[in-house]
């Protein structure tokens, strides 16, 4: 970190990605012109990932190498980047390089004019998904668009991962999601059922060059399903949401 405040935390979930990650923080530092820090999380010290982001950072010093300490997979870590962000606007970000770090700023710029989640959007005019599993690409545009109509939730990509958040927001309603990538349309569905606004722009979404995707379209659907569900009903507080949250955690404990 330099001395500069960020304006913008990019959390990026990583697991074994070792040097295909080199590109990616390129591409990523390349396009980024707001005052940012990168936060890439592990879940293990011993992750490939650690070593080459500890490379990285000794000519590049607004990045970090997080151990999660809240639980392995992608939604501890990225609870837990977002947790550690010191910027008002946290950016998630995949650590795949599917993702156009270009829009990175504009994202954080929606959050910065008062929304509380901010969308890149594959669905909407302008955007476009290139490869990925037919039946996760059916899937997701299914339930954000329908969302969209029938939830009005502000966006026709609730399930993309790719978005930027209100850090006051994120710490007001918190997150409940514990296992996969669902954190993006559960907190798009808490944003809704709040009243906070919502916002997207359209995206260019390229799967993955190089490795091996780590997304469970099976294992993961439950979490999703739970989430498009509470996007639909009447306006609750902030405090009725954090409860129904803890709610839904202990069911999945019991």
């Amino acid at each position: 970190m330099t001395g500069e405040t960020p304006r913008v935390s990019v959390v990026v979930p990583a697991y074994n990605e070792g040097v295909a990650i080199v590109p990616v923080l390129d591409r990523l530092f390349e396009s980024v012109h707001l005052a940012c820090e990168v936060l890439v999380v592990v879940d293990d010290e011993n992750d490939t990932t650690v070593p080459v982001v500890e490379e990285y950072a000794l000519k590049e010093p607004r990045i970090r190498c997080l151990v999660n300490t809240y639980g392995r997979g992608p939604a501890n870590a990225i609870r837990y980047g977002i947790d550690a962000a010191a910027a008002p606007v946290a950016v998630v970000t995949m650590a795949d390089g599917c993702d156009d770090p270009r829009q990175i700023d504009d994202l954080a710029r929606l959050v910065d004019r008062g929304v509380a989640v901010a969308a890149a959007s594959r669905y909407m005019p302008g955007g476009q998904q290139v490869g990925g599993p037919v039946l996760k690409g059916v899937l997701s545009k299914t339930a954000g668009k329908s969302l969209r109509l029938l939830a009005h939730t502000g966006t026709r990509d609730a399930t993309n991962s790719f978005k930027a958040y209100s850090t006051d927001f994120v710490r007001e309603v918190g997150i409940d999601s514990r296992d996969g990538f669902e954190i993006g349309i559960e907190l798009t569905a808490k944003a809704k059922r709040i009243g906070r606004p919502v916002a997207e722009i359209p995206t260019i979404w390229l799967d993955r060059q190089a490795g091996v995707s780590n997304f469970k379209v099976a294992k993961w659907i439950p979490g999703y399903l739970r989430w498009y569900r509470f996007a639909f009903g009447p306006r609750l507080t902030a405090e009725q949401v954090r409860a129904r949250g803890k709610r839904y955690r202990k069911e999945e404990q019991d």
